[in-house]
């Protein structure tokens, strides 16, 4: 197939009725028609908790390491379920000044009294975006943590997304400042029972806490056993409980709606129908994509390059038009 007709095929894949087959024999047609994404390293389809398909695309290979970007952010509020169950924190509705008080600039905004954690999850802090044209600056700052607090409000606590990955880099504080070890040791004690689950290289700010939700380095098949635990309901294929149910289905609430897409944004999921169902979606930049589709006991991750955007492009949108093809195969 030429490479300009498979592309065609695959922006359109809800509608072609070819791609319909109520069987998951289409599964490995659709990925290697998926070779016609340029940008595209590793697709991975699970269904039931077994690989049905994989495919490497352009040199890559599935064991490989890609960082993840955004899509981290799942896993950090995964993180916050954990120590909230472990009461090493109160809850959604803690003040962050509970925690990080001592990282308040002199004479804070009032405003800060009023942000929680779960405002922070949800990216409705109200603080100024740490994200986008404020990123390179953000982080060539000394002190991250004291920045994001302190470069004043662009709304109200509780109000609209202002996507931020400020704000979950606070969450990395918190979690660090509250429990008294890194994010990455917490991470690694609490998600080892859980099987081919594994975080690589993972920045630090200059203060040496780990950059909530932005460049962790994971294998493919590392991101689906995250994305398989939230669709076991929390549990590892062992049988023990890592995350509560209750913790999955208040992240999978919808609480906004993203700024870039219109889609449902619980507590650092994205959430949207695809081909008639419910899909629950962790997305980084340049097309890093976990998809969770409950109803269909179907996993699906994506990973793409880094060095390239994948919303102005059309191209996250290309990988959604494949993931509604993969719903319909299986």
């Amino acid at each position: 197939m030429k490479r300009r007709t498979a592309l065609a095929l695959i922006a359109t894949l809800p509608f072609a009725s070819s791609l319909r087959a109520q069987t998951r024999e289409g599964v490995p047609k659709l990925l290697e028609n998926a070779d016609a994404l340029d940008s595209l390293k590793t697709v991975i389809v699970s269904v039931d908790g077994k690989e049905v398909a994989s495919r490497a695309y352009h040199g890559a290979s599935m064991n490989g390491s890609t960082n993840i970007k955004s899509a981290s952010k799942s896993i950090v509020s995964a993180l916050v379920g954990m120590a909230i169950d472990r009461k090493i924190l109160d809850g959604v509705d803690q003040p962050v000044a509970s925690v990080l008080r001592p990282d308040f600039p002199a004479n804070p905004d009032t405003r800060l009294e009023r942000v929680t954690i779960g405002n922070l999850l949800s990216m409705q802090s109200g603080l100024e975006r740490m994200s986008g044209p404020n990123y390179g600056r953000w982080v060539s700052s000394r002190n991250w943590v004291r920045m994001a607090l302190g470069s004043g409000f662009a709304g109200e606590p509780g109000g609209g997304m202002l996507y931020s990955t400020g704000s979950t880099h606070l969450l990395s504080a918190i979690l660090t400042k509250a429990s008294g070890k890194s994010t990455l040791a917490l991470a690694r004690d609490w998600f080892s029972p859980l099987d081919g689950f594994s975080i690589g290289s993972w920045e630090r700010d200059p203060q040496g806490i780990y950059l909530g939700g932005n460049q962790m380095a994971m294998t493919a098949r590392s991101l689906l056993a995250f994305g398989e635990l939230y669709r076991r309901g929390g549990i590892a294929s062992d049988g023990e409980r890592i995350v509560s149910q209750s913790w999955i289905d208040q992240s999978w609430t919808q609480r906004t709606n993203s700024v870039f897409n219109g889609d449902g944004y619980g507590y650092c999921w994205f959430i949207k129908q695809m081909a008639g169902e419910m899909v629950y979606y962790a997305w980084g930049y340049g097309g890093q994509m976990l998809y969770i589709v409950p109803s269909k006991n179907l996993s699906v991750v994506m990973t793409s390059r880094e060095d390239a955007p994948s919303a102005r492009t059309g191209y996250r949108d290309q990988l959604h038009g494949l993931m509604a093809g993969i719903i319909s195969a299986v």
